[in-house]
């Protein structure tokens, strides 16, 4: 069995030790889709939710995150960001949410790009849970992570 990455000798979590990993160029992206009703698609693409422009305030909610992902998860070290990208666009049945992050460093922006996509999608959710009570985030996945 391969061992954990995050856990000590105890079996206690710990942060992965990164100190002797080499600087490059690392990429990640991640994609996620969440189902609406077609009325909420409707209201959507028309951009007439009552709490404004659901696309945009998800495309920037994701980025934000993107940027605070130490902060939300224990063990992801802090990572200088040098781009984040978040797309939404509609689908027949919902909305498509993808990410790619870009630094430099010794670590890889897997969990950022994760983040990006997940926050982005939880907007969508929080925007139109007034109109849509049978909304389903799914198929969130990470799509790539490359080092250059």
């Amino acid at each position: 069995m391969k061992k954990l990455t995050h856990t000590d000798t105890y079996g206690k979590a710990s942060m992965v030790d990164i100190g002797a990993k080499i600087i490059q160029q690392r990429v990640a992206r991640a994609c996620g889709h969440i189902r609406l009703d077609k009325e909420t698609i409707r209201l959507v693409n028309e951009n007439v939710m009552k709490k404004g422009d659901v696309l945009s305030v998800a495309q920037i909610a994701g980025i934000s995150a993107a940027k605070n992902t130490a902060n939300l998860i224990p063990l992801c070290h802090n990572i200088v960001l040098e781009n984040v990208k978040v797309e939404l666009s509609g689908t027949d049945d919902g909305i498509r949410a993808e990410s790619e992050v870009w630094c430099t460093g010794k670590t890889g922006v897997e969990m950022e790009a994760l983040t990006a996509v997940s926050v982005a999608l939880l907007t969508v959710y929080d925007m139109c849970k007034a109109v849509d009570k049978n909304m389903v985030i799914d198929e969130v996945r990470l799509i790539e992570k490359l080092k250059l």
